[in-house]
Protein backbone atom coordinates (compact mmCIF):
# COMPACT_ATOMS: atom_id res chain seq x y z
CA UNK A 1 0.00 0.00 0.00
CA UNK A 2 1.49 3.24 -0.66
CA UNK A 3 1.54 6.60 0.72
CA UNK A 4 -1.64 7.69 -0.60
CA UNK A 5 -2.91 11.22 -0.15
CA UNK A 6 -6.36 10.93 1.30
CA UNK A 7 -7.04 15.11 1.95
CA UNK A 8 -4.60 17.84 2.58
CA UNK A 9 -5.34 20.39 5.47
CA UNK A 10 -6.65 23.90 4.75
CA UNK A 11 -3.67 26.40 4.55
CA UNK A 12 -1.09 23.75 4.89
CA UNK A 13 2.14 23.80 2.74
CA UNK A 14 0.33 20.68 1.10
CA UNK A 15 -2.40 22.86 -0.13
CA UNK A 16 0.33 25.79 -1.63
CA UNK A 17 1.93 23.01 -3.50
CA UNK A 18 -1.20 21.64 -5.12
CA UNK A 19 -0.36 17.99 -3.40
CA UNK A 20 -3.91 16.80 -4.20
CA UNK A 21 -6.41 13.42 -2.89
CA UNK A 22 -4.72 10.67 -4.73
CA UNK A 23 -1.52 12.20 -5.42
CA UNK A 24 1.18 9.52 -4.01
CA UNK A 25 4.43 10.62 -2.09
CA UNK A 26 6.91 8.38 -3.17
CA UNK A 27 9.96 9.41 -1.05
CA UNK A 28 11.16 11.82 1.46
CA UNK A 29 14.95 13.04 0.68
CA UNK A 30 15.35 9.88 -1.47
CA UNK A 31 13.97 7.59 1.55
CA UNK A 32 11.22 5.16 1.05
CA UNK A 33 8.68 4.98 3.37
CA UNK A 34 6.79 1.71 5.08
CA UNK A 35 4.71 3.91 7.49
CA UNK A 36 3.75 7.56 9.13
CA UNK A 37 6.56 6.73 11.53
CA UNK A 38 9.49 7.02 8.39
CA UNK A 39 7.49 9.79 7.29
CA UNK A 40 7.35 11.91 10.37
CA UNK A 41 10.78 11.00 11.23
CA UNK A 42 12.25 12.26 7.75
CA UNK A 43 10.12 15.27 6.98
CA UNK A 44 11.42 16.91 10.58
CA UNK A 45 14.13 18.77 8.49
CA UNK A 46 14.32 22.45 7.58
CA UNK A 47 15.00 21.60 3.94
CA UNK A 48 13.40 18.31 2.27
CA UNK A 49 12.92 17.30 -1.43
CA UNK A 50 10.01 15.11 -1.78
CA UNK A 51 9.06 13.41 -4.69
CA UNK A 52 5.63 12.71 -5.74
CA UNK A 53 3.77 11.00 -8.26
CA UNK A 54 0.66 12.84 -9.48
CA UNK A 55 -2.74 11.15 -10.86
CA UNK A 56 -1.72 11.18 -14.32
CA UNK A 57 1.26 9.00 -13.84
CA UNK A 58 3.73 12.26 -13.70
CA UNK A 59 6.32 12.34 -11.21
CA UNK A 60 7.51 15.77 -9.63
CA UNK A 61 10.18 16.82 -7.45
CA UNK A 62 9.27 19.49 -4.92
CA UNK A 63 11.66 21.63 -2.67
CA UNK A 64 10.51 22.50 0.39
CA UNK A 65 12.18 24.95 3.05
CA UNK A 66 10.01 25.42 6.08
CA UNK A 67 10.55 25.30 9.81
CA UNK A 68 11.79 22.22 11.45
CA UNK A 69 9.52 19.66 12.75
CA UNK A 70 6.50 21.88 10.75
CA UNK A 71 3.95 19.24 9.94
CA UNK A 72 2.94 19.30 5.40
CA UNK A 73 -0.56 19.16 6.23
CA UNK A 74 -1.01 15.68 4.24
CA UNK A 75 -3.47 13.24 5.48
CA UNK A 76 -2.90 9.60 4.06
CA UNK A 77 -5.06 7.02 3.14
CA UNK A 78 -3.15 4.62 5.59
CA UNK A 79 -1.27 4.79 8.88
CA UNK A 80 0.94 2.09 7.07
CA UNK A 81 2.54 2.48 3.44
CA UNK A 82 3.49 -1.27 3.55
CA UNK A 83 0.88 -4.15 4.59
CA UNK A 84 -0.52 -4.11 7.83
CA UNK A 85 0.73 -6.42 9.58
CA UNK A 86 -2.40 -8.89 10.31
CA UNK A 87 -3.35 -10.97 13.70
CA UNK A 88 -2.40 -14.47 14.51
CA UNK A 89 -4.45 -15.22 17.13
CA UNK A 90 -7.71 -16.75 17.15
CA UNK A 91 -8.96 -15.74 20.45
CA UNK A 92 -11.68 -16.81 22.61
CA UNK A 93 -13.68 -13.76 22.79
CA UNK A 94 -12.25 -12.18 19.42
CA UNK A 95 -15.48 -10.16 18.39
CA UNK A 96 -14.78 -9.83 15.02
CA UNK A 97 -15.67 -13.70 14.57
CA UNK A 98 -19.07 -12.91 16.24
CA UNK A 99 -19.85 -10.75 13.52
CA UNK A 100 -22.38 -11.54 10.70
CA UNK A 101 -21.52 -11.01 7.07
CA UNK A 102 -22.31 -7.75 5.03
CA UNK A 103 -21.02 -5.06 7.56
CA UNK A 104 -18.44 -3.08 6.31
CA UNK A 105 -15.47 -4.34 4.50
CA UNK A 106 -12.95 -2.97 7.07
CA UNK A 107 -14.80 -4.34 10.47
CA UNK A 108 -13.74 -8.01 9.57
CA UNK A 109 -9.81 -6.97 9.32
CA UNK A 110 -7.80 -7.94 12.49
CA UNK A 111 -4.67 -6.38 12.52
CA UNK A 112 -1.74 -6.94 15.34
CA UNK A 113 0.41 -3.92 14.17
CA UNK A 114 3.18 -2.20 16.29
CA UNK A 115 3.17 0.73 14.40
CA UNK A 116 -0.90 1.30 14.76
CA UNK A 117 -0.41 1.14 18.18
CA UNK A 118 1.75 3.35 18.34
CA UNK A 119 0.53 5.98 15.86
CA UNK A 120 -3.40 5.26 16.56
CA UNK A 121 -4.06 3.75 20.27
CA UNK A 122 -4.99 0.29 18.70
CA UNK A 123 -4.14 -2.81 20.71
CA UNK A 124 -1.71 -5.40 19.64
CA UNK A 125 -0.69 -8.86 21.57
CA UNK A 126 2.74 -8.94 20.60
CA UNK A 127 2.94 -12.54 19.14
CA UNK A 128 3.88 -11.65 15.82
CA UNK A 129 6.53 -9.19 16.66
CA UNK A 130 10.13 -9.88 15.42
CA UNK A 131 13.10 -9.42 16.16
CA UNK A 132 13.46 -6.86 13.52
CA UNK A 133 10.45 -4.97 15.20
CA UNK A 134 11.94 -4.68 18.35
CA UNK A 135 15.24 -3.62 16.92
CA UNK A 136 13.31 -0.61 15.34
CA UNK A 137 11.42 0.38 18.63
CA UNK A 138 14.57 0.21 20.62
CA UNK A 139 16.07 2.55 17.89
CA UNK A 140 13.64 4.94 17.12
CA UNK A 141 12.74 5.14 21.01
CA UNK A 142 8.98 4.28 20.09
CA UNK A 143 6.42 3.95 22.55
CA UNK A 144 4.11 4.15 24.52
CA UNK A 145 2.52 1.06 23.13
CA UNK A 146 -1.35 -0.55 23.82
CA UNK A 147 -1.03 -4.14 24.81
CA UNK A 148 -4.02 -6.51 25.08
CA UNK A 149 -2.43 -8.96 27.92
CA UNK A 150 -5.23 -10.72 29.06
CA UNK A 151 -3.48 -13.10 31.49
CA UNK A 152 0.21 -13.24 32.33
CA UNK A 153 -0.53 -16.88 33.00
CA UNK A 154 1.29 -18.02 29.69
CA UNK A 155 -0.61 -21.71 29.96
CA UNK A 156 -3.73 -19.70 30.17
CA UNK A 157 -3.01 -17.40 27.48
CA UNK A 158 -1.60 -19.96 25.10
CA UNK A 159 -5.88 -20.71 25.84
CA UNK A 160 -7.18 -17.44 25.70
CA UNK A 161 -5.36 -16.48 22.20
CA UNK A 162 -5.71 -19.86 20.96
CA UNK A 163 -1.86 -19.46 19.79
CA UNK A 164 1.17 -21.03 20.87
CA UNK A 165 2.90 -18.15 20.57
CA UNK A 166 0.69 -16.42 23.18
CA UNK A 167 2.93 -17.35 26.26
CA UNK A 168 6.22 -16.59 25.17
CA UNK A 169 5.36 -13.13 24.00
CA UNK A 170 4.72 -12.17 27.36
CA UNK A 171 8.55 -11.88 27.70
CA UNK A 172 8.55 -8.93 25.57
CA UNK A 173 6.78 -7.01 28.70
CA UNK A 174 10.17 -7.33 30.44
CA UNK A 175 12.04 -6.09 27.17
CA UNK A 176 10.10 -3.24 27.47
CA UNK A 177 11.04 -2.78 31.17
CA UNK A 178 14.47 -2.91 29.96
CA UNK A 179 14.44 -0.99 27.08
CA UNK A 180 12.33 1.75 29.30
CA UNK A 181 9.40 1.42 26.36
CA UNK A 182 6.14 2.61 28.44
CA UNK A 183 3.13 0.20 27.56
CA UNK A 184 -0.92 0.83 28.34
CA UNK A 185 -2.05 -2.70 29.47
CA UNK A 186 -5.75 -4.23 28.29
CA UNK A 187 -7.25 -7.14 29.97
CA UNK A 188 -10.86 -8.43 28.72
CA UNK A 189 -12.21 -10.35 31.28
CA UNK A 190 -13.95 -13.59 30.54
CA UNK A 191 -15.92 -14.52 33.87
CA UNK A 192 -14.21 -18.21 34.99
CA UNK A 193 -11.73 -17.53 32.77
CA UNK A 194 -9.07 -15.02 33.74
CA UNK A 195 -11.10 -13.62 36.74
CA UNK A 196 -10.69 -13.58 39.91
CA UNK A 197 -7.32 -15.46 41.40
CA UNK A 198 -6.33 -15.10 37.57
CA UNK A 199 -6.82 -11.83 37.79
CA UNK A 200 -4.59 -11.00 40.81
CA UNK A 201 -2.02 -13.27 39.27
CA UNK A 202 -2.08 -10.65 36.20
CA UNK A 203 -1.95 -7.41 38.39
CA UNK A 204 0.46 -8.70 40.69
CA UNK A 205 2.66 -9.70 37.40
CA UNK A 206 2.04 -5.94 36.02
CA UNK A 207 2.75 -4.12 38.93
CA UNK A 208 6.70 -5.34 38.59
CA UNK A 209 6.90 -4.07 35.93
CA UNK A 210 6.24 -0.79 38.16
CA UNK A 211 6.11 2.68 35.44
CA UNK A 212 6.82 0.91 32.61
CA UNK A 213 3.12 0.26 32.97
CA UNK A 214 1.18 3.28 32.32
CA UNK A 215 -2.28 2.46 32.85
CA UNK A 216 -4.29 -0.94 33.20
CA UNK A 217 -7.68 -1.31 31.79
CA UNK A 218 -9.95 -3.62 32.59
CA UNK A 219 -13.14 -3.97 29.73
CA UNK A 220 -15.46 -6.90 30.17
CA UNK A 221 -15.77 -9.57 27.26
CA UNK A 222 -18.41 -8.47 24.57
CA UNK A 223 -21.07 -11.09 23.16
CA UNK A 224 -23.29 -11.00 20.89
CA UNK A 225 -26.20 -12.75 19.40
CA UNK A 226 -24.33 -14.63 16.88
CA UNK A 227 -21.65 -16.16 19.24
CA UNK A 228 -22.19 -20.10 18.69
CA UNK A 229 -22.29 -21.54 22.44
CA UNK A 230 -19.23 -21.62 24.19
CA UNK A 231 -17.25 -21.26 27.43
CA UNK A 232 -18.29 -17.85 27.48
CA UNK A 233 -20.70 -15.83 29.63
CA UNK A 234 -21.28 -12.45 30.31
CA UNK A 235 -19.82 -10.57 33.16
CA UNK A 236 -22.44 -10.14 35.81
CA UNK A 237 -23.55 -8.07 38.75
CA UNK A 238 -21.40 -10.52 40.97
CA UNK A 239 -18.19 -10.52 38.54
CA UNK A 240 -18.71 -7.02 38.06
CA UNK A 241 -18.55 -6.51 42.15
CA UNK A 242 -15.39 -8.85 42.82
CA UNK A 243 -13.57 -7.25 39.34
CA UNK A 244 -13.62 -3.76 41.08
CA UNK A 245 -12.64 -4.61 44.47
CA UNK A 246 -9.47 -6.74 43.04
CA UNK A 247 -8.86 -3.65 40.62
CA UNK A 248 -8.50 -1.49 43.62
CA UNK A 249 -5.87 -2.74 45.52
CA UNK A 250 -3.41 -1.81 42.73
CA UNK A 251 -2.07 1.90 41.27
CA UNK A 252 -2.85 2.97 37.62
CA UNK A 253 -6.05 -0.03 37.30
CA UNK A 254 -9.03 1.58 36.22
CA UNK A 255 -11.82 -0.61 35.67
CA UNK A 256 -14.58 0.78 32.13
CA UNK A 257 -17.84 2.44 33.00
CA UNK A 258 -19.37 -0.69 31.87
CA UNK A 259 -18.34 -2.58 35.18
CA UNK A 260 -20.07 -0.02 37.43
CA UNK A 261 -23.51 -0.12 35.26
CA UNK A 262 -23.00 -3.60 36.02
CA UNK A 263 -22.20 -3.35 39.44
CA UNK A 264 -24.72 -1.10 40.07
CA UNK A 265 -22.12 1.38 41.11
CA UNK A 266 -21.69 5.16 40.50
CA UNK A 267 -19.50 6.32 38.13
CA UNK A 268 -16.07 7.00 39.92
CA UNK A 269 -15.07 10.41 39.82
CA UNK A 270 -12.11 11.90 37.62
CA UNK A 271 -9.67 10.89 39.87
CA UNK A 272 -9.87 7.16 39.71
CA UNK A 273 -9.08 7.84 36.04
CA UNK A 274 -6.07 10.04 36.20
CA UNK A 275 -4.72 10.96 32.79
CA UNK A 276 -8.30 9.27 30.87
CA UNK A 277 -5.42 6.90 29.00
CA UNK A 278 -7.79 4.38 28.09
CA UNK A 279 -11.26 6.58 26.69
CA UNK A 280 -11.22 4.23 23.92
CA UNK A 281 -11.86 1.30 25.84
CA UNK A 282 -14.93 2.90 27.60
CA UNK A 283 -13.08 3.98 30.75
CA UNK A 284 -13.66 7.12 32.25
CA UNK A 285 -15.73 8.41 28.91
CA UNK A 286 -18.99 8.56 30.84
CA UNK A 287 -17.18 10.74 33.53
CA UNK A 288 -15.37 12.93 31.61
CA UNK A 289 -18.50 13.66 29.20
CA UNK A 290 -20.19 14.65 32.36
CA UNK A 291 -17.41 16.64 34.04
CA UNK A 292 -17.47 18.78 30.75
CA UNK A 293 -20.98 19.13 30.88
CA UNK A 294 -21.19 20.81 34.28
CA UNK A 295 -18.83 23.35 33.12
CA UNK A 296 -20.45 24.74 30.38
CA UNK A 297 -23.03 27.89 30.81
CA UNK A 298 -26.76 27.03 29.78
CA UNK A 299 -28.98 29.68 28.16
CA UNK A 300 -31.85 30.43 30.70
CA UNK A 301 -34.20 30.27 27.45
CA UNK A 302 -34.51 29.15 24.14
CA UNK A 303 -36.62 31.63 21.66
CA UNK A 304 -39.51 28.85 20.68
CA UNK A 305 -40.58 25.86 22.39
CA UNK A 306 -38.30 22.90 21.34
CA UNK A 307 -37.76 19.24 21.55
CA UNK A 308 -34.56 17.65 21.77
CA UNK A 309 -34.19 13.72 21.80
CA UNK A 310 -30.76 11.89 22.47
CA UNK A 311 -30.94 8.62 20.98
CA UNK A 312 -27.80 6.85 23.37
CA UNK A 313 -26.97 3.42 23.74
CA UNK A 314 -27.77 1.73 27.13
CA UNK A 315 -24.24 2.59 28.43
CA UNK A 316 -24.68 6.49 28.42
CA UNK A 317 -28.16 6.16 29.26
CA UNK A 318 -28.22 6.82 32.91
CA UNK A 319 -25.28 10.06 32.40
CA UNK A 320 -27.33 11.59 29.58
CA UNK A 321 -30.53 11.40 32.43
CA UNK A 322 -28.76 13.45 34.49
CA UNK A 323 -27.63 15.93 31.59
CA UNK A 324 -31.45 16.13 30.29
CA UNK A 325 -32.79 17.11 34.24
CA UNK A 326 -30.35 20.60 33.61
CA UNK A 327 -31.43 21.24 30.23
CA UNK A 328 -35.13 20.83 31.22
CA UNK A 329 -34.49 23.97 33.20
CA UNK A 330 -34.26 26.12 30.22
CA UNK A 331 -37.22 27.41 29.31
CA UNK A 332 -39.27 26.54 26.31
CA UNK A 333 -36.65 23.44 25.79
CA UNK A 334 -37.43 19.73 26.36
CA UNK A 335 -35.32 17.11 26.14
CA UNK A 336 -35.84 13.21 26.39
CA UNK A 337 -33.22 10.34 26.51
CA UNK A 338 -34.09 7.50 24.45
CA UNK A 339 -31.58 5.02 24.72
CA UNK A 340 -31.45 2.19 21.55
CA UNK A 341 -31.81 -1.27 22.26
CA UNK A 342 -29.80 -3.51 19.94
CA UNK A 343 -32.16 -5.97 18.26
CA UNK A 344 -29.15 -5.99 15.60
CA UNK A 345 -26.41 -7.44 17.97
CA UNK A 346 -28.80 -8.69 20.74
CA UNK A 347 -29.58 -6.64 24.04
CA UNK A 348 -26.03 -7.42 25.78
CA UNK A 349 -24.39 -5.27 23.66
CA UNK A 350 -24.84 -2.14 25.05
CA UNK A 351 -22.74 0.54 23.83
CA UNK A 352 -23.04 3.26 20.74
CA UNK A 353 -20.48 2.48 18.48
CA UNK A 354 -22.37 -0.68 17.51
CA UNK A 355 -25.72 0.82 16.84
CA UNK A 356 -27.04 -0.02 13.55
CA UNK A 357 -29.47 2.25 11.25
CA UNK A 358 -32.60 -0.12 11.63
CA UNK A 359 -32.48 -0.32 15.37
CA UNK A 360 -31.75 3.48 15.21
CA UNK A 361 -34.49 3.99 13.14
CA UNK A 362 -37.00 1.99 14.97
CA UNK A 363 -36.09 3.67 18.32
CA UNK A 364 -36.66 7.68 17.31
CA UNK A 365 -39.28 6.96 14.01
CA UNK A 366 -42.03 7.32 16.43
CA UNK A 367 -40.90 10.11 18.60
CA UNK A 368 -42.19 13.79 18.43
CA UNK A 369 -39.25 16.07 18.70
CA UNK A 370 -37.73 19.03 16.22
CA UNK A 371 -33.92 17.03 16.67
CA UNK A 372 -32.13 13.94 17.30
CA UNK A 373 -28.67 13.87 18.51
CA UNK A 374 -26.36 11.11 18.30
CA UNK A 375 -22.71 10.69 18.61
CA UNK A 376 -20.29 10.81 16.15
CA UNK A 377 -19.28 7.19 17.15
CA UNK A 378 -22.14 5.99 15.59
CA UNK A 379 -20.44 6.57 12.45
CA UNK A 380 -17.29 5.30 10.63
CA UNK A 381 -14.73 8.33 11.30
CA UNK A 382 -14.62 11.02 8.42
CA UNK A 383 -18.11 10.15 7.41
CA UNK A 384 -21.82 9.49 7.54
CA UNK A 385 -21.71 5.85 7.16
CA UNK A 386 -22.99 3.15 9.80
CA UNK A 387 -21.60 -0.07 10.39
CA UNK A 388 -24.44 -1.79 8.31
CA UNK A 389 -23.26 -0.29 5.51
CA UNK A 390 -25.98 2.41 5.26
CA UNK A 391 -25.78 6.40 6.09
CA UNK A 392 -26.80 9.11 7.52
CA UNK A 393 -29.24 9.99 4.81
CA UNK A 394 -31.02 6.41 4.88
CA UNK A 395 -31.73 7.12 8.55
CA UNK A 396 -33.11 10.80 8.08
CA UNK A 397 -35.35 8.92 5.57
CA UNK A 398 -36.88 6.10 6.99
CA UNK A 399 -37.39 8.19 10.45
CA UNK A 400 -38.71 11.24 9.17
CA UNK A 401 -35.87 13.29 11.70
CA UNK A 402 -33.66 15.77 11.40
CA UNK A 403 -30.28 15.03 13.19
CA UNK A 404 -27.41 16.29 14.89
CA UNK A 405 -24.12 14.56 14.86
CA UNK A 406 -22.88 15.41 18.06
CA UNK A 407 -18.21 15.33 16.75
CA UNK A 408 -16.58 15.47 20.68
CA UNK A 409 -18.15 12.31 21.77
CA UNK A 410 -16.07 13.16 24.89
CA UNK A 411 -18.33 16.57 25.21
CA UNK A 412 -21.46 18.19 24.96
CA UNK A 413 -20.35 21.60 24.35
CA UNK A 414 -21.44 21.93 20.64
CA UNK A 415 -25.17 20.25 21.82
CA UNK A 416 -25.15 23.23 24.06
CA UNK A 417 -24.11 25.36 21.52
CA UNK A 418 -26.68 24.45 19.29
CA UNK A 419 -29.35 24.98 21.84
CA UNK A 420 -28.13 28.72 22.70
CA UNK A 421 -29.02 29.45 18.94
CA UNK A 422 -32.34 28.41 18.69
Amino acid sequence: MPAIVNSVIPNSIAEELEIEKGDIILSVDGNGMLDMIDYNFYIKSELITVDVQKTNGEIEEIEIEKDFDEDLGIVFESAVFDKIKPCLNHCIFCFVDQQPKGLRDSLYVKDDDYRLSYLQGTYITLTNLKDEDKERIKRMHLGPFYVSVHTTNPELRVKMLRNPNAGKSLDTLQWFRRNKIPFHAQIVLCPGINDGEELERTLSDLAKLKNTVLSVAIVPVGLTQFRPDGELRKVDKECALETIKIASKYKRVCCSDEFFLLAEKPIPHAKYYGSYAQLSDGVGALRLTYDDFKSLELPKSVSKPYKLVFACSYAAKDMLLKVSEKLNKIKNLSVEIHPVKSEYWGQDITVAGLITTEDLVRTVKDVECDIVVIPSVMLRPYSEDFLDGKNLDYVKEKSGKNFLVQKNIYSLKEVVEFISGI
